[in-house]
C-alpha cells in the first residue's frame, strides 16, 4: 500500500503532476476554475475549514451569507405538484429527501416537486427505506421513522452515543450515514461525536431500540451493508478509513482509505467520503475525480483506477447494470473541475455530466435509467432542490423542493 500510495504522489494524472509533497491543505471553499491555491504558511492549516473537522467547532453555515443564496437553483418551477388524497398511499417512484437545512422530509413527485413533507428532527442527513415502507432518517436528535405510505411520523429513536447539544450544519453530531440490513431486522447508524471517533449503532427495527454498539472512525459520512447482510462498512471521513464489522459477532476492523496519503490530517482535503458496495463486495469510493480507490474488505487492499472528473466527489451510487455514479461537489482542495455527475462503466468507461453547482448524493430509478442528484451539499453553495439527469442522454433537469436535501431514496 504504501509503496502503491508514493509512486501515486509522484506521479502524472490526467496528463498533469501531482506535486503532493508540500501536504494537501484545507483551501478555501470555492476556487475560480484553473487556479491552485498555494499554502505557504504552515500555521493556516489550523484556521482553515472545509471537509476537515471544524477546529473552532463554528457552524459554517453562520459564514454563508449571501453566497448561499447565490448557489440556488434559477429554473423556473413547474407546476406544483398535487399531494395524493388523504388515505391514499403514496404513489411508486416518488422522490423522498433528508431536508439537512431543516427539520423534515420532502415527498417530491420526480417530474413536478415536493407535495409533503413530515418532521423528523433537527437536520436529517442520511435516510434509508424498507420494503415494508418504513424510511429511517439520521438527524441530529435521534433515528426517525417515517410511514412513506401514509406519509405519517411513527417517532424517534434515541440515540445511546452522547453527541452533546443538539445543532446543525456541516459538523454537527448526530446521525449521518445510515443502512439496513438486506432483510430489513437490523439497522445500522453512524453517529458523529463531535471532537472524537464515531460510532455505529445497531437498531432492532421490531422493537425500535439501539441494542449495540461498535467504535468506529471520526465523522462516519457514510454506511453501507454487503450484499449478503454479513458485514456492514463504515467510510469514516476524518481518519481516512473504512470500518468493516461482523454482523454476526460485531467485529471491528479498520482499512486505511487515503490514496494520496494522510498528510495534513484534519487539513485535508483528500478524505473518503461515500462508497458504493460492487456485486463482488468490493468497495468503490471516489477521490477528486482522479482516482477511485477500490477495497477488498476479505484482504484490507486497496487498490487504485484513473478517475477523469477532476472535481472534489462525494455521493456514489450503482445502477442496477453496475454503472457507478458519483456526485462531483466542484474546484475545491486540489480539484480544479466543475460540479458534475460521473457515469462509469463496468470497464472504466466515464461520460462526465455538468452540473449546476455543488451537489451532494445520488439515488437511481428502479429501471437504472435516470439520476437524482441532490443539492444539499454540506458546504456552501448548496440549493434547495435536485437535479434530474438522463444517464443514456445526460440531459439534466433542475428540480426545486426540500431544504438543503442530503439523503434521498426512491420510493
Amino acid at each position: 500500500m504504501k509503496g502503491d500510495r508514493e509512486s501515486l504522489r509522484a506521479g502524472r494524472v490526467n496528463g498533469r503532476r501531482k506535486d503532493l509533497a508540500r501536504g494537501p491543505v484545507e483551501g478555501p471553499a470555492k476556487r475560480p476554475k484553473r487556479r491552485r491555491a498555494l499554502l505557504v504558511v504552515p500555521v493556516l492549516l489550523g484556521l482553515l475549514a472545509g471537509c476537515a473537522q471544524d477546529p473552532g467547532g463554528a457552524d459554517p453555515d453562520t459564514r454563508q451569507g449571501a453566497a448561499q443564496d447565490q448557489g440556488r437553483g434559477t429554473s423556473p418551477k413547474p407546476p406544483a405538484a398535487s399531494a395524493p388524497a388523504p388515505g391514499t398511499p403514496t404513489p411508486a417512484g416518488t422522490l423522498l429527501v433528508a431536508d439537512f437545512g431543516g427539520d423534515t422530509v420532502t415527498f417530491m413527485d420526480p417530474e413536478r416537486g415536493p407535495f409533503a413533507s413530515v418532521e423528523v428532527g433537527t437536520a436529517p442527513y442520511g435516510l434509508t427505506v424498507g420494503a415494508d415502507g418504513r424510511a429511517w432518517v439520521a438527524t441530529a436528535e435521534g433515528v426517525a421513522v417515517v410511514d412513506t405510505r401514509t406519509r405519517e411520523s411513527l417517532g424517534r429513536i434515541p440515540y445511546r452515543t452522547e453527541t452533546g447539544p443538539v445543532t446543525d450544519g456541516e459538523y454537527r453530531g448526530g446521525g449521518m450515514g445510515i443502512a439496513l440490513a438486506p432483510d430489513g431486522k437490523r439497522l445500522y447508524i453512524g453517529v458523529n461525536v463531535p471532537g472524537g471517533a464515531g460510532v455505529l449503532e445497531v437498531v432492532d427495527t421490531a422493537s425500535r431500540r439501539v441494542v449495540d454498539t461498535v467504535p468506529v472512525g471520526r465523522r462516519p459520512f457514510d454506511v453501507d451493508v454487503s450484499r449478503d447482510g454479513r458485514e456492514v462498512y463504515a467510510t469514516n471521513h476524518d481518519s481516512f478509513d473504512v470500518t468493516a464489522v461482523r454482523t454476526d459477532g460485531l467485529d471491528a476492523r479498520r482499512f486505511e482509505v487515503a490514496p494520496y496519503g494522510t498528510e495534513g490530517g484534519l487539513g485535508s482535503w483528500l478524505k473518503p467520503h461515500y462508497a458504493a458496495v460492487r456485486e463482488d463486495g468490493r468497495l468503490l469510493l471516489p477521490f477528486e475525480g482522479e482516482r477511485l480507490a477500490v477495497l477488498d474488505p476479505r484482504t484490507g487492499r486497496v487498490t487504485i483506477e484513473r478517475m477523469t472528473a477532476d472535481t472534489h466527489q462525494h455521493g456514489a451510487a450503482l445502477t442496477p447494470d453496475g454503472t457507478l455514479l458519483a456526485v462531483g461537489t466542484g474546484p475545491i482542495g486540489s480539484a480544479e473541475g466543475d460540479a458534475s455527475l460521473t457515469i462509469r462503466a463496468k470497464d472504466g468507461r466515464e461520460r462526465v455530466v455538468p452540473l449546476e453547482g455543488p451537489h451532494e448524493d445520488v439515488a437511481v430509478s428502479r429501471d437504472g435509467r435516470t439520476a437524482y442528484v441532490t443539492g444539499g451539499f454540506t458546504r456552501d453553495g448548496y440549493w434547495d432542490g435536485i437535479t434530474v439527469v438522463g444517464l443514456a442522454d445526460g440531459d439534466t433537469r433542475r428540480l426545486p423542493g426540500g431544504s438543503r436535501p442530503l439523503g434521498i431514496a426512491v420510493l
